[in-house]
């Protein structure tokens, strides 16, 4: 696989930043495309092949954590090439806290270049224990009543922090009509009664998704390099 303008494959900028978090002592590239593995393995990284029909990045990481030797395993997507070290930190921390949790992860409030009405903007809602209530597409939670920031609208980071224990159990778990009806993996967690410990901390990091998405990291990465 060849380096792009940056002078690295997209994987690797994701790979070095999840290597710079302090509590995360083993990074690993789980993929079931060949030219990424060799592309992790080109650069000196950690690869493991995972069979192809996964249907979300959970069941994916279960089957990599099966030869894995760890009581928590987290769960960096490979398109956040800009995710804070930090924050990965916090969501360790945060399930580490949280004895009782199954998953962890990360809520951040919107920024101004936020539309909180974009359904590829997922939101999640807190109870006061700091544990998800409910992640939805749609604006959550509805202000009725126009009063402003009582009960701020917060985006869900897609950044996962399990148990290792738990990974074989929620993929034994069937698929949920919510987590069916959103697309969203994590409603499963919920929908069968376990918990999801939520940090809440500024986050700017964007998945890449698109063309655009893509060029304007290229944009701000050679910026930052110059």
């Amino acid at each position: 696989m060849l380096a792009d303008r940056t002078g690295k494959p997209l994987v690797q900028h994701v790979y070095e930043r999840a290597a710079q978090a302090q509590l995360v002592a083993r990074v690993i590239v789980a993929t079931d495309d060949q030219r990424i593995a060799d592309a992790v393995r080109h650069f000196g990284g950690e690869a493991v092949m995972t069979r192809g029909d996964h249907h979300n990045g959970t069941s994916r990481i279960a089957e990599a954590a099966e030869a894995i030797d760890a009581a928590i395993i987290v769960n960096v997507q490979g398109d956040e090439p800009e995710m804070d070290p930090a924050v990965i930190d916090l969501a360790v921390q945060t399930l580490i806290d949280d004895p009782d949790a199954s998953v962890a992860t990360i809520a951040s409030p919107m920024s101004e270049h936020d539309d909180p009405s974009n359904p590829n903007i997922v939101k999640v809602v807190v109870n006061q224990h700091g544990r998800a209530m409910y992640f939805s597409r749609a604006l959550i939670p509805h202000d009725r009543d126009g009063v402003g920031e009582t009960a701020p609208v917060l985006k869900h980071v897609g950044l996962y922090v399990y148990r290792r224990e738990f990974l074989p159990a929620y993929i034994a778990l069937p698929a949920t009509p919510l987590e069916t009806t959103e697309r969203l993996e994590q409603l499963r967690v919920l929908e069968h009664g376990e918990s999801i410990a939520v940090a809440i901390t500024p986050c700017e990091t964007q998945g890449i998704d698109t063309p655009e998405q893509y060029e304007a990291f290229v944009q701000r990465y050679l910026a930052a390099q110059a």
